[in-house]
Formats: C-alpha cells, sequence, structure tokens
C-alpha cells in the first residue's frame, strides 16, 4: 500500500508542470475534463484490482495522470478570475474549505465501503496515522475514519476564515504561523496517544494539525501564484503543484519506512514517523 502511494505522488510531481503546460494548450476546461475522466479510469481499475500490479496501474498511474490534468486548472483559473489578495484568498480558502468537506466525508465513506466490500473501492486516508490506527492499535476503518474527521474540522475551519485572515495579518505571518502550529501539535498528538491508548487522544493533536494546515496553505498558494503574471501562470502552477506531491511523496516513503519496519514496537514506530514529518 506504501508502494502504491509513493508512486502515485511521485507521477504527480513529474507530470504536474506537463499538465499546465497542456492546460494552456488544450484549455483549462478541455483538460479538467479529460483529467477527472483519466481518474476515473484509473479509480475504477484499482477497485477491480486482484494484486498490486493493476493497483500501481489505476492507482498510482492512471489516477495520478488523471490529477496531473485536472489540478493545475482550478488554480490557474481562480488565479486569473480573482485579481486581488483578499479575493483570491476568500477563493482559495473555500477551494481549501471543499477539499476539507470531501476529506471529512471520504474517510467516513470509506471506512463503510472498506468494511463492507474491500478496501479496493476506497483508498486515499493519511498514511502514517491510519496504519498506526489499523495495525498496531487494531482499530477498524470506520473507526479510523471517524477519528480523521478532527483533522478535516480544523482544515474546513482555518480554511474558511482565510479571507479575513488575509486581512488582518500579512501571508508571510500566517504561513510562518501555520507551519509553527502544526509541528507543535505533531509534538501534542504524539505525547497525548502514547500517554493514552483512548481513541480520544487523538482529537486535540490532529484538530489543531488541521486549523495549522488550513491556516498555511492558503496563504502559501495565494502568495506563489500571485507572484507571477497571467502568460506564467501554467509553469508556476504546475511547479508548485510538483514540488509539494514530491515533499508528499518522500515523506510518506521516509515515515511509512519507519512505521513498518518495527511495528511491534507500537507506539516507540508510531512516533518515530511522526517525528519524521517535523523535519
Amino acid at each position: 500500500m506504501q508502494t502504491a502511494i509513493t508512486l502515485f505522488l511521485l507521477v504527480m510531481a513529474a507530470l504536474m508542470i506537463t499538465g499546465s503546460k497542456l492546460s494552456d494548450r488544450w484549455g483549462r476546461k478541455r483538460c479538467f475534463t479529460i483529467g477527472l475522466a483519466v481518474y476515473g479510469v484509473g479509480a475504477l481499475l484499482s477497485a477491480i484490482s486482484p494484486g498490486l500490479g493493476v493497483l500501481i496501474l489505476g492507482n498510482s498511474l492512471l489516477e495520478g495522470v488523471g490529477s496531473a490534468l485536472l489540478i493545475p486548472p482550478v488554480y490557474i483559473l481562480t488565479t486569473l478570475l480573482f485579481t486581488d489578495l483578499q479575493s483570491r484568498a476568500r477563493a482559495f480558502g473555500r477551494i481549501s474549505g471543499m477539499g476539507g468537506v470531501g476529506a471529512a466525508t471520504g474517510p467516513l465513506i470509506g471506512g463503510l465501503i472498506t468494511t463492507a466490500i474491500s478496501w479496493r473501492a476506497a483508498l486515499g486516508i493519511s498514511f502514517v496515522v491510519s496504519v498506526f490506527l489499523q495495525t498496531v492499535r487494531g482499530y477498524n476503518a470506520i473507526q479510523t475514519g471517524v477519528i480523521f474527521t478532527a483533522a478535516t474540522v480544523g482544515i474546513l475551519v482555518s480554511s474558511l476564515g482565510a479571507e479575513r485572515f488575509a486581512g488582518r495579518r500579512t501571508q508571510k505571518s500566517l504561513i510562518l504561523a501555520g507551519f509553527v502550529t502544526t509541528i507543535a501539535r505533531i509534538g501534542l498528538l504524539i505525547g497525548l496517544v502514547g500517554a493514552s491508548d483512548a481513541i480520544l487522544a487523538f482529537v486535540p493533536g490532529l484538530l489543531l494539525i488541521g486549523l495549522g494546515v488550513g491556516v498555511m496553505l492558503t496563504p502559501s498558494v495565494n502568495v506563489v501564484q500571485s507572484a507571477f503574471p497571467e502568460d506564467l501562470q501554467g509553469e508556476i502552477s504546475g511547479l508548485s503543484r510538483s514540488v509539494s506531491n514530491l515533499g508528499s511523496s518522500l515523506g510518506t516513503a521516509i515515515a511509512g519506512t519507519i512505521l513498518v519496519s518495527d511495528l511491534a514496537a507500537g507506539n516507540r514506530s508510531y512516533a518515530l514517523a511522526m517525528a519524521s514529518l517535523d523535519r
């Protein structure tokens, strides 16, 4: 599973710049539609995959290609349609908020599907915590989905406040505050989970991590996209998403390797994996 997730992120990172250029050549709406179709085919293959080979074809390759085609047009069009910093903050905040809504329902619905049908029908939960919850703590997919709702609520709340934050603080200060908050809350999550076996021990840390990520995410995208003129929006959108996905793939690979190398260690391997994300 770690292999499939890491390859998915690497494919997106490798093709995101190409996807951005194709959106300029083919048109943003057409590129988005094609990407959505390719992603859908990949999801279908993942659902019927008999093993890792077909799963990698569907999830890692086709869904990765589809994502590389459909993500850049969203950022390009938002930057071009909203011309000042605060309106862009509001727009990017709403995009992040809607992503939060999807992320809130995704783990819950995915948990139900995984429990009732098969894991193949519901892939894309945060790797480290979900592996720890299900492998070490023995929680089922539904319980795992419920726990992740705390982080999603945090992202949703902070993303919806993006316009107000942009009017009161500089984008740089928001990015720094979100980054520091996220790192500190990872430490809180490690400490609480290490001290208690209760499900509720995950809630405060995940909620505050979600708040930190939401505060950081919108201004970081806003700053990058707003720094370049219209004729370079394709390039910068692809480059920024490529770097983001490359970081995600490295994080998944490093933290996942630490986590699964010594699952018998329980809390210790989880703490080391989460600490590596701080770096």
